[in-house]
């Protein structure tokens, strides 16, 4: 995975822009930010940002008065996160953390728990999120939801009988080919979710869908019109972010949870 990881993102930094370049895109940055910041105690945190590429939200962290620091298989997203201010780097793997016990107050796993299309593997990144974290520590997690190529090629007319079975596929077992350009990945259920938090050995864990229910028709508007239509979106994410009926519409989920205090 690690070689697909540094072959996919790894020669034009797509990463730096994917969540500048679509109006989906967009508005899942301001939603990630915005739960994350309502879970975050008082600065200065110690923040390990596990995948964090080239520091898409290590950057305003460490604006926020954070100690951030970037761990990421990719050499030329570690390279990036470096030059940021505030952000220190260093090449890693989510299954396996350079980092001391319980000296983090914040990990935030952002992309490995999709990344990592085998269970044990992400059980192990949750594992090992959970080893570095202080008791009382913050867990952050996200996960893409099954349903997301589904409303994508609905919606821009690209859902075609020929890539029914690979819809039906990711929506009954989670596991993506790759069919619109991304690489195979594991996609989650809300539910699923939860349950794979709480297997580390958390408390409350709180899944959130990012988006809500009208990011794909952000997309069918384009990028001319996301200024007059993104703060209705962002109200209607809001008041659905929990909703057991509509949450699984949302691209992408973000759990929270806390390390035991004792």
């Amino acid at each position: 995975m690690t070689g697909d990881l540094i072959e996919h993102y790894g020669t034009d930094l797509i990463e730096d822009t994917r969540l500048h370049r679509s109006p989906h895109g967009r508005l899942e940055f301001l939603r990630t930010q915005e739960l994350i910041r309502r879970h975050l105690p008082a600065a200065p945190l110690r923040i390990l940002d596990v995948g964090g590429a080239t520091g898409v939200h290590a950057a305003w962290l460490a604006a926020d008065g954070h100690d951030v620091q970037v761990i990421d298989p990719v050499p030329a997203h570690v390279e990036a996160s470096a030059q940021l201010p505030g952000v220190t780097a260093q090449l890693g793997d989510a299954r396996a953390l350079d980092a001391p016990d319980r000296t983090a107050d914040v990990v935030m796993l952002l992309g490995p728990l999709y990344h990592l299309t085998e269970s044990a593997d992400r059980a192990r990144s949750l594992a090992e999120a959970v080893r570095v974290l202080r008791p009382g520590g913050l867990l952050v997690a996200a996960g893409i939801s099954r349903y997301l190529t589904l409303l994508e090629m609905g919606s821009d007319g690209n859902l075609t009988a020929d890539a029914e079975p690979s819809l039906r596929a990711v929506m009954t077992t989670g596991s993506y080919d790759g069919h619109v350009g991304f690489l195979p990945s594991h996609f989650h259920t809300a539910d699923e979710l939860v349950a794979e938090v709480r297997t580390a050995g958390v408390n409350d864990v709180i899944v959130y869908g990012v988006e809500g229910p009208t990011w794909a028709a952000l997309d069918t508007a384009g990028m001319a019109a996301f200024d007059g239509l993104v703060e209705a979106a962002i109200r209607g994410a809001r008041l659905t972010e929990q909703d057991p009926h509509l949450i699984n519409a949302s691209a992408h989920f973000l759990a929270v949870a806390q390390t035991p205090v004792h």
